[in-house]
């Protein structure tokens, strides 16, 4: 059972952090939640800084936390071959989650995902904030409930709203968290310029699914809209 309060991971996040290469040492070490006591290591985000679409799922999977990458394992092959027939550049993704460890039950010598409660999100949301300051994405997606309540708050339903371009930050629960974004290494910082947000379901939903092939065609259709928002804007100077 998930313990009712956590110190969070904003002690362990170095102020004076310029890239994401810092953050993610940084992250090694942190005591935010008690998901670290049993997770092999922090599973940080992945990709290049200037990355035109960021992907936020919800937490490693066993694979992932083994090889300390995101989407590694079965969702995460899905989710690039999806990648390819959305015609996403793959080499112009970021892919996180919102909870940095793996949280599971053991069963006999198995460990079985178990969905991170909201002590997990909000503990770890300190990490996402200090990611999103690093990155200048043209288009966020939220892969799964997990992500959308750690950006767009416990009310946001993806089933409701999922494909949709909204704004971004104007769409977060909390947008002062995302406005300002340092624009040197002299703690000046500016307005992140406006971009938009879609909403998807998580690739494990759809190897979950009772119709695979159904559940696969909408997470393409999704990503698609995604995709051809990128295609009808130019590439932001940073």
């Amino acid at each position: 059972m998930a313990e009712q309060t956590a110190p969070g991971a904003q002690r362990f996040i170095p102020p004076d952090a310029e890239t994401i290469d810092e953050l993610r040492a940084a992250a090694g070490g942190c005591r935010g939640c008690e998901l670290y006591r049993d997770a092999s290591q922090t599973v940080f985000g992945r990709g290049d800084e200037s990355a035109r679409v960021v992907l936020v799922g919800e937490q490693p999977g066993d694979m992932e936390d083994q090889k300390g990458l995101p989407f590694v394992g079965p969702a995460g092959r899905l989710l690039r071959r999806a990648v390819d027939d959305a015609k996403l550049d793959p080499t112009q993704l970021y892919l996180t989650n919102a909870v940095k460890h793996f949280r599971f039950e053991l069963r006999g010598k198995r460990r079985i995902h178990q969905t991170p409660d909201q002590v997990h999100i909000t503990a770890c949301r300190p990490w996402l904030v200090a990611e999103f300051a690093r990155l200048r994405p043209d288009v966020v997606v939220v892969l799964g409930a997990t992500a959308a309540k750690a950006l767009l708050g416990p009310s946001f339903r993806v089933t409701r709203q999922r494909g949709e371009l909204l704004p971004w930050p104007e769409s977060a629960q909390h947008p002062e968290d995302f406005r300002r974004v340092p624009v040197d290494n002299a703690g000046e910082v500016a307005d992140a310029p406006p971009t938009r947000l879609l909403a998807t379901i998580h690739p494990s939903a759809v190897l979950r699914a009772d119709d695979q092939d159904k559940a696969y065609e909408g997470l393409v259709a999704d990503l698609t809209v995604a995709a051809r928002a990128l295609a009808g804007q130019r590439r932001r100077s940073p």
